[in-house]
């Protein structure tokens, strides 16, 4: 399923060096890549380019597909293969690479941007970017934090020939980049690139004394388990928004909190702007997206301490060790019961996420785009 790709009325010159006009980009509807594909489509439409949007895994919601018809330059192609990452994906992956290699050959691109790995290795007949979003050894690394088993191997071995194939491999965050070179390979080219994020609907609002978290609850990376084991002595209510079905099967239970279920972006941003503390004790997180619709939000921030998180939000959050309930629990009563503190973090996690604009995420993946191409 597809549509034509649509004209673009307004342009922007392309940076110095040039760019490309016409972009495949993959995608999938699981997490925050959806939103940042969609983010960076509309940031590229003010160059003039055109974006191919190839989108596998679980079918787009309907809020998702009304979302991506009120952006003009993209044209969505979506097909049902199984991820990279998930168990045993390999024929699904090499019938979503011939369906890619079609698309290529149907509508030309100038270049093709992954946000994945192994179909780097495509015989592509324009430069190649790859994004990591993500990966699964280092998943593996943080969340289970022993010896990736060995079923992962061939996951492995495609990753690496993926990544040894990309004009340029650009990261949301530096601790990102060093970990594909960890565990895959030493990389050439490379960009960290911050995700950016548009103002226009996370915005302040009269706030409410409740703590939200949202993610994926069946991700342990997320580590929802403790925001539920602290929720029992925090004296606020605490509010959990996310899928709760796993997209192999399998549903989470959830205690102590109060669950909201899957929400639209805009019931989403009504939840943020009224919450003033936002709970995200990660195991594993290259960047968060749902931490700057947050902090956009002007919430405080409450994270776990890991590298990409330090790295991101540097003094605009209090950090507390992944697996230390009693941390978060301690942490999130502080903020519930000293006002003036938390006003100040939710202050200064404002202050930072001006920094993550969706313009500023463009113009350097245009540059990007230009060395690739170069």
């Amino acid at each position: 399923m597809g549509a034509d790709v649509k004209g673009v009325r307004e342009r922007k010159p392309p940076p110095e060096g040039g760019g490309p006009r016409r972009v495949l980009m993959t995608a999938d509807a699981v997490g925050g890549v959806w939103s940042y594909a969609l983010e960076l489509a509309r940031g590229l439409a003010g160059y003039g380019v055109e974006v191919i949007l190839a989108v596998m895994g679980t079918p787009p919601t309907a809020d998702q597909l009304r979302e991506v018809r009120g952006i003009r330059n993209i044209a969505l192609h979506r097909k049902p293969f199984a991820l990279e990452w998930m168990e045993d994906p390999w024929d699904d992956v090499d019938r979503a690479g011939r369906w890619l290699l079609e698309l290529a050959d149907e509508l030309g691109p100038d270049l093709v941007h992954l946000n994945g790995y192994v179909h780097a290795a495509l015989p592509w007949k324009c430069p190649c970017v790859v994004v990591a979003h993500s990966c699964l050894y280092s998943w593996w690394d943080a969340v289970r934090q022993g010896v990736t088993p060995e079923k992962y191997r061939r996951y492995r071995d495609a990753v690496r020939r993926g990544l040894s194939c990309a004009s340029v491999v650009a990261a949301p965050s530096g601790a990102m980049l060093s970990s594909l070179e960890r565990f895959y390979l030493p990389l050439g080219k490379t960009r960290v690139i911050h995700n950016g994020r548009s103002r226009r609907r996370f915005k302040p609002g009269c706030k409410e004394n409740f703590v939200l978290s949202v993610g994926r609850l069946w991700d342990e990376a997320k580590n929802v388990d403790a925001v539920m084991k602290s929720a029992g002595t925090v004296p606020w209510p605490v509010y959990v928004a996310g899928p709760e079905g796993h997209p192999e099967g399998g549903l989470v239970p959830l205690q102590n909190v109060n669950r909201l279920g899957q929400l639209s972006p805009k019931r989403l941003a009504s939840w943020f702007a009224r919450a003033s503390i936002y709970a995200h004790p990660a195991r594993y997180e290259p960047f968060g997206l749902t931490i700057l619709e947050a902090a956009m939000s002007r919430c405080a921030l409450v994270l776990g301490d890991i590298p990409s998180l330090r790295e991101l939000w540097k003094d605009a959050a209090l950090f507390v060790p992944p697996d230390d309930t009693e941390a978060l629990a301690a942490q999130l009563r502080l903020l519930c019961e000293d006002r003036e503190r938390r006003e100040q973090m939710a202050q200064k996690a404002f202050a930072r996420s001006l920094d993550f604009s969706p313009a500023k995420m463009a113009a350097q993946y245009l540059d990007a785009y230009g060395t690739a191409l170069q």
